[in-house]
């Protein structure tokens, strides 16, 4: 495992510091002959979201919301890379990965501003109800002769 000393700009705001994110090449699974046996190339990152300081509270619940599985009970998101047959790939892979994954944490959530529903589709409204009784009253039997 080692730890990655070059920091990462997400954005202008944000910047994850190399000292919070560890790699560590693993052997990948699936097919691939022999070559899976012997070579580690899928590559697991691991970024400690909670310890960093880079990241703010409101930043820090949207990426615990986004990452879903990905992070654990301590608060560290960890991201497996193994899409493609070399290690560099599966590197580039996992830092983009994490990036795109910070980086819509890091936007704020549009708040919805609540409208209010126009006077023709109020009035579209009205009539589909009075169609659909009118649709209700010709399927009732029709009234019969009192005796």
């Amino acid at each position: 495992m080692r730890i990655v000393s070059e920091p990462i700009v997400v954005t202008e705001t944000v910047r994850v510091p190399g000292r919070a994110l560890t790699m560590r090449a693993v052997r990948s699974s699936g097919p691939g002959g022999q070559n899976v046996n012997k070579v580690a190339t899928a590559v697991q990152l691991r970024f400690d979201a909670a310890g960093s300081r880079s990241l703010d509270a409101p930043t820090q619940a949207r990426l615990r919301r986004l990452a879903g599985r990905r992070m654990t009970a301590d608060g560290a998101v960890v991201i497996m890379a193994r899409r493609f047959r070399t290690q560099e790939r599966n590197r580039a892979d996992a830092y983009e990965r994490l990036i795109d994954l910070i980086r819509r944490a890091a936007e704020p959530v549009k708040r919805r501003l609540p409208t209010r529903p126009t006077a023709a589709s109020r009035e579209r409204r009205h009539e589909a109800k009075l169609a659909r009784g009118r649709t209700k009253r010709l399927r009732q039997p029709v009234d019969q002769p009192r005796e």
